[in-house]
């Protein structure tokens, strides 16, 4: 076995990482096990040594898996293996391409795969950040071209103090759930939760981080550096011929610099770069049928295909559109800075919908619809290190009509998953509790156009229909994104980005909040960094453009509805004793299933510290009331000289068995009937009658003794029996008074062994 090297990295007194090389996956380009506390993950790296032809992306693939066996779990479902990836973990694969691919070389197309295997999963470290540490050293080991090493952190906060990397009991009493990667001096990527924390405390949260990161890509170095340095690997660019990019730019940077100042829309700004493009190509590889352009030829005199033009022409493109911000402050569609595009808003829209709302911003649009549901439509989330229900949901859908398009539609994919998520964490610090408003919230945020920062509008769109739909939110949340142009020394941030801002520009910075502070953020660079500094400006100039949606969106709708949707469940919660849950079930669920056939109602139980709590679900408060009324009837306790409505419910020689609540019933002797000699029950009462009955004995064993008589005219000298623990003698007193000596009562029933002979 080759030699195993270990690195441990203090985080802070008494919390340790280690990285691990030289045991597992040898011949992988790059391994390194990462460890806190039992958690452990395997992460491996390998670069092909042919870049892809015909490549025109970088081929870089990440894919974190979490393996039950990892915590001493089994897969649910029937079939009993790992299959598709979770949410969480398309969420922390994404968080480590992100943090991953602006490090790499320009124009590097080399196919790379990353794979971080969780391999042992304890109770308290959650693996999704050291997999992004273990990534970036498994890369330096296989002599990636990257510009790292990077790590991640994970920074909280309990009680007012920062915490790196907080455990999970740590991260629920937490105010920040903010994931930071970055090199040693730079912050690479940032996406989180908080709960409506200022711009200023952000940026501290940021800093804290930082000191984090430093300590570990010093660790990174230092392992490599015990293995005796990095593995060579030999690669090539794929970049546009100077000479050419020069050539292009004096054909066409005046027309670019003259078309990018028209007036803009997403379609004439497209089709006329389009046009140039062509233009170009005509004039350098040659055409002689300029409607089909099929005579072209398949490369310049020079050797340049056609490939190698447009890449030439999409630089000086951007050079000439990132000139024009740097230089005059002015943007493609007009806008300077900080402008945001123009909003309009519309809720109410979908009728039958539980609540619904249209934001537009530009031509990015999101039609947003809520559905309130049970505790029976709550997502269901087996994970290795989560399993607990989501009573909230976001779903985002991107269709390609959405872009102009014509693609099929294959499934959600990572971005639809990433963007859903984050709009998500925009909310869900909102919304009210449980105990307060009981429904599962479901949100379908359906993108039907767009031109930048449709999650954002994902967010502003949800946020109003949630209000469309009554659900009580403590406050309106609004998101936007904010981009970078940064070039030699020049910087310019931008406001609400375009999607040509963000594919040409340097950063993708959303910030969502309400008008108290920031509830979630999510950030991606093209560079290799960025200060804090930077982020400190960015985070300000978005909360000015967030307080502008805000005022924009309270106009179409500023609060809660006060009622709810008449096509929405109505929703009734009552605490009762958790003994009495077994009686409402019933055997085999007889009794709740009758309730709900008989009120039209929904019910639901659970058990919460001993106490249980019934929740009733029902389009009209008349059939919620019904099965109310049961419910409390089945957990009233009943008392001795109570008087009760009950129903007939069997018929006998010697009475009848009499119900006055669900699941409580009891005995109406034939001596109870009436005040005179019963000689047929059948004569006195019948299956399915109701009849009032006073509860004259509950006995030990709790069953019941009823009643008629009291609700009836007494016979004019009639005397009482007395009580039945005074009673003396072999013989009974007959319901007539007269007591008869044979040993037999008036019913005919030899009281000596209990068998009904009737006469």
């Amino acid at each position: 076995m080759s030699e195993i090297k270990i690195r441990e990295i203090e985080l802070s007194p008494g919390k340790s990482l280690t990285l691990e090389t030289g045991r597992l996956a040898k011949q992988a380009g790059g391994a390194v096990v990462v460890r806190m506390g039992d958690t452990m993950v395997l992460c491996t790296a390998v670069l092909n040594r042919e870049p892809k032809e015909a490549q025109s992306f970088f081929p870089l693939t990440v894919d974190y898996r979490e393996k039950y066996s990892a915590g001493g779990k089994f897969p649910g479902g029937f079939i009993k293996r790992e299959g598709r990836p979770t949410e969480k973990e398309v969420l922390s694969s994404r968080l480590i391409d992100r943090a991953l691919r602006p490090m790499f070389v320009d124009n590097f197309f080399h196919e790379v795969q990353v794979i971080a295997n969780v391999i042992s999963a304890d109770a308290e470290n959650d693996a999704d950040v050291l997999a992004g540490v273990g990534a970036s050293a498994a890369l330096l080991l296989a002599g990636a071209p990257f510009d790292g090493p990077i790590a991640e952190v994970r920074i909280g906060r309990v009680d007012g103090t920062f915490i790196v990397n907080p455990t999970i009991p740590e991260l629920a009493e937490s105010d920040f759930n903010l994931i930071v990667a970055g090199k040693s001096d730079a912050v690479v990527m940032v996406e989180g939760e908080m709960d409506e924390v200022s711009e200023e405390e952000m940026i501290e949260a940021l800093e804290v981080a930082q000191d984090a990161i430093r300590l570990l890509c010093e660790g990174q170095n230092a392992l490599v550096d015990d293995m005796g340095g990095a593995k060579s690997f030999e690669y090539t660019t794929n970049n546009a011929p100077d000479a050419l990019v020069e050539k292009v730019r004096s054909m066409v940077a005046d027309k670019i610099d003259n078309h990018i100042r028209k007036p803009y829309t997403k379609e004439t700004f497209y089709g006329g770069i389009s046009d140039l493009r062509d233009g170009v190509l005509d004039e350098l590889l040659g055409v002689n049928d300029p409607e089909t352009r099929q005579t072209r030829a398949t490369e310049t005199e020079d050797g340049y295909t056609s490939g190698d033009i447009k890449e030439a022409l999409g630089i000086v493109e951007k050079d000439v559109m990132r000139n024009m911000i740097l230089s005059e402050n002015l943007r493609i569609d007009g806008r300077n800075l900080t402008d945001v595009r123009d909003i309009w808003t519309d809720v109410n829209y979908l009728p039958r919908v539980h609540g619904s709302a249209i934001f537009t911003r530009g031509e990015t649009q999101v039609l947003a619809s809520v559905t309130l549901g049970t505790g029976r439509d709550v997502q269901a989330v087996d994970q290795v290190f989560d399993d607990k229900d989501k009573r909230f949901y976001l779903h985002y859908n991107f269709p390609p009509f959405s872009v102009g398009e014509a693609r099929f539609l294959r499934g959600t994919s990572r971005r639809e998953v990433g963007h859903g998520i984050l709009a998500e964490r925009a909310l869900i610090k909102m919304l009210p509790a449980e105990e307060d408003f009981p429904y599962t919230i479901r949100i379908i945020a359906d993108v039907l156009e767009s031109n930048g920062s449709s999650s954002m509008a994902s967010v502003c769109s949800g946020s109003m229909a949630l209000m469309d739909a009554g659900v009580p939110i403590k406050k309106p949340v609004a998101g936007i994104a904010m981009g970078l142009i940064e070039e030699e020394g020049r910087t310019a941030i931008l406001t609400d980005i375009l999607g040509t801002e963000d594919h040409l520009g340097d950063m993708d910075f959303k910030v969502t909040g309400t008008r108290d502070g920031i509830t979630a953020c999510q950030m991606d660079i093209k560079i290799s960094g960025l200060t804090s500094e930077l982020l400190g400006q960015a985070m300000q100039q978005a909360r000015d453009g967030r307080m502008h949606i805000l005022d924009i969106m309270d106009q179409g709708i500023d609060a809660a509805r006060p009622d709810l949707s008449p096509y929405a469940p109505r929703l009734t919660q009552i605490t009762i004793d958790a003994s009495f849950i077994g009686a409402i079930i019933g055997p085999g669920g007889k009794i709740i299933q009758g309730i709900q056939r008989d009120t039209n109602t929904v019910i639901e139980i659970n058990e919460e510290e001993g106490v249980g709590i019934v929740t009733v679900a029902a389009t009209n408060g008349e059939d919620a009331e019904a099965a109310l009324e049961i419910i409390k009837g089945i957990v009233t306790v009943p008392e001795e000289g109570e008087d009760y409505e009950g129903t007939v419910r069997k018929v006998e020689g010697f009475g009848a068995i009499v119900e006055i609540m669900p699941g409580k019933e009891g005995l109406l002797h034939v001596s109870e009937l009436d005040y005179g000699y019963v000689e047929n029950v059948d004569d006195y009462i019948q299956v399915g009658d109701k009849v009032k009955v006073k509860l004259i004995e509950v006995r030990d064993d709790g069953k019941l003794r009823f009643s008629r008589k009291p609700f009836l005219e007494k016979p004019e000298g009639y005397e009482e029996r007395p009580p039945r623990n005074e009673r003396r003698g072999a013989g009974r007193r007959r319901g007539d008074g007269r007591r008869n000596g044979s040993g037999r009562d008036n019913r005919g029933r030899d009281r000596r062994g209990g068998g009904d002979r009737r006469r």
